[in-house]
């Protein structure tokens, strides 16, 4: 296996560069960003410098978008809405069309994809430990959750007082899709048609199709009682995958497994939930919605998805 390393432009100090290894017909970019290991595959054997070249875009998108919108970074938008103690915030375009996005997931929902919901971190614990916050912690939290009681008119955003904001339910999903087109337009703009595309962050992933008919990606779904291992090999031609479930976040208490799918009415998680769901669509950010969806339905997560058009899914109980 040859493996090189990239020198990607305003790489932070805080990710290592990227790596490039040649498999097979293949060159396989692999970093770290949101938290999770990431690849880029792409289908161009011979030229070294192409791939080097995508995936260091893949690489700087994904730490572009982690950047901007992590909880965790200090002075970027979701920053400034946390902190804006019940004043006006003016967004930009792609915050606003986030925004949107979450508004969408939270009516369709009925109210239980809730990107406020995220203040529970603070009481549960998602590690494999059994420590489970009493229910005085948690409802002491839930006055502080609530997407309704936002005011939002694009592009002002007006969030009250001891509320937070956590777009990480639909961040990654969004930095795949939006990596996979970047890498496809710049094929496009050098007018490279022979070269096929598959975007991983962390298990959510998109592809276009290779360029040889006959051959698909191949696509390992993962076992939610061995994450080390695979529960089969699914031939993907071109689509999104995306993956919802507590095999890696989760607590044990007296032989009952907690699911870190937090229902935000009540604080707790979802009652006979999936171990995992995973959902095959069109695009990551909605193969990622409805996994999600379906996780927050509980008992009646093949039901809902058997309502949708047009997808196919795997559920693990």
């Amino acid at each position: 296996m040859q493996q090189v390393m990239i020198s990607a432009q305003d790489n932070p100090a805080s990710h290592p560069a990227p790596t490039l290894a040649r498999l097979g017909g293949l060159w396989a970019g692999r970093f770290q960003a949101m938290a999770s290991p990431c690849e880029v595959l792409v289908e161009s054997a011979a030229d070294e410098r192409l791939a080097s070249e995508l995936v260091a875009l893949a690489a700087k998108e994904a730490w572009r978008i982690e950047h901007k919108f992590s909880r965790y970074v200090s002075g970027n938008v979701v920053d400034r809405i946390n902190r804006s103690d019940g004043r006006d915030v003016r967004v930009d375009e792609e915050t606003a069309r986030l925004l949107d996005y979450a508004d969408q997931c939270y009516r369709l929902s009925d109210g239980l994809f809730d990107i406020t919901s995220g203040v529970l971190r603070k009481v549960w614990r998602f590690d494999g430990s059994n420590r489970v916050p009493s229910r005085a912690a948690v409802d002491q939290l839930l006055p502080g959750i609530g997407w309704q009681r936002l005011r939002w008119q694009a592009p002002v955003l007006n969030l009250p007082k001891g509320m937070e904001l956590d777009l990480g339910g639909i961040g990654k999903e969004y930095a795949v899709d939006r990596t996979l087109m970047l890498l496809d337009q710049q094929l496009k703009a050098k007018d490279i048609v022979r070269c096929g595309l598959l975007v991983n962050f962390g298990g959510d992933l998109c592809c276009t199709r290779r360029w040889h008919p006959d051959e698909p990606w191949k696509v390992g779904i993962e076992n939610h009682r061995n994450s080390a291992a695979s529960a089969g090999m699914l031939p993907l031609r071109a689509g999104a995958l995306a993956t919802s479930g507590d095999t890696h976040r989760f607590l044990v208490r007296n032989g009952k497994r907690y699911s870190h799918v937090l229902n935000p009415r009540t604080g707790w998680p979802v009652e006979q939930a999936p171990h995992t769901v995973t959902v095959l669509a069109p695009t990551c950010t909605l193969a990622g919605m409805l996994a999600t969806f379906a996780m927050l339905q509980g008992p009646r997560a093949e039901s809902f998805l058997g309502e949708q058009d047009g997808i196919r899914y795997w559920i693990r109980r």
